[in-house]
């Protein structure tokens, strides 16, 4: 069993220095003068942060803050340029279902939680990324202050800019803890958004075929 005692960058954090670079100190991240800042802020609303459970709290809130928003200093679209010849030449539509994933609010800085399904055609003859880009592609837009109807329409985007196809599509399935845990208080509801290009946008045979194969089940996200 390992125990972590510190805050520094541990292995696979994106604070990591062999992770990317370490985020503090660069594109205008300040954790230290962000931290005095969420102590402050804290200290306003009546939460003192003295005893040995919470004196360290404002530190992992903003780290925490950092690694959910890490995205924002990268750049998703090179996952699609490392691409390899179809077999066979003609594959069809490609889709991926069931990408996890947690993003923020962009509104009040909660999480949301969901699931992405994602499927692109490839023009006949054109090369395909490897199904791990995909969900790559996913995760890194949802890491960063993001709306639900942007992360789709930066997914499908990116594979029509990058890619050579006829079509792309998304959808999104997502419980939002603004939603669910505060304002409304809409436990159990969730947010469903479809992004079709091309021929999933033309062609309804098309657009009934990948939305059949797309999962439908309630999340498992009940905030």
């Amino acid at each position: 069993m390992t125990t972590i005692t510190s805050l520094d960058p541990q292995p696979g954090d994106p604070l990591d220095p062999k992770h990317g670079g370490e985020l503090n100190g660069q594109a205008g991240i300040d954790l230290d003068l962000a931290a005095r800042h969420a102590r402050a802020m804290l200290a306003c609303l009546g939460i003192a942060c003295e005893d040995e459970h919470t004196i360290r709290t404002p530190e992992r809130f903003v780290r925490a803050m950092a690694e959910m928003t890490a995205g924002r200093h990268r750049d998703p679209h090179r996952f699609l340029d490392v691409t390899f010849p179809a077999e066979p030449t003609d594959p069809g539509m490609i889709v991926v279902t069931g990408v996890r994933f947690v993003s923020l609010c962009q509104h009040h800085l909660l999480p949301w939680a969901g699931t992405a399904s994602v499927a692109y055609i490839p023009a006949p003859g054109a090369r395909i990324v490897g199904l791990s880009k995909l969900a790559r592609l996913v995760k890194e837009f949802a890491a960063r202050p993001q709306i639900q109807e942007r992360l789709g329409q930066q997914i499908v985007h990116a594979i029509d800019t990058k890619l050579s196809t006829i079509g792309a599509a998304c959808v999104i399935r997502a419980s939002h803890s603004c939603m669910n845990l505060r304002g409304a208080h809409a436990q159990g509801a969730h947010m469903v958004t479809t992004h079709v290009l091309g021929a999933f946008h033309d062609d309804p045979t098309v657009r009934a075929e990948f939305l059949s194969l797309t999962p439908t089940t309630q999340l498992d996200h009940n905030w």
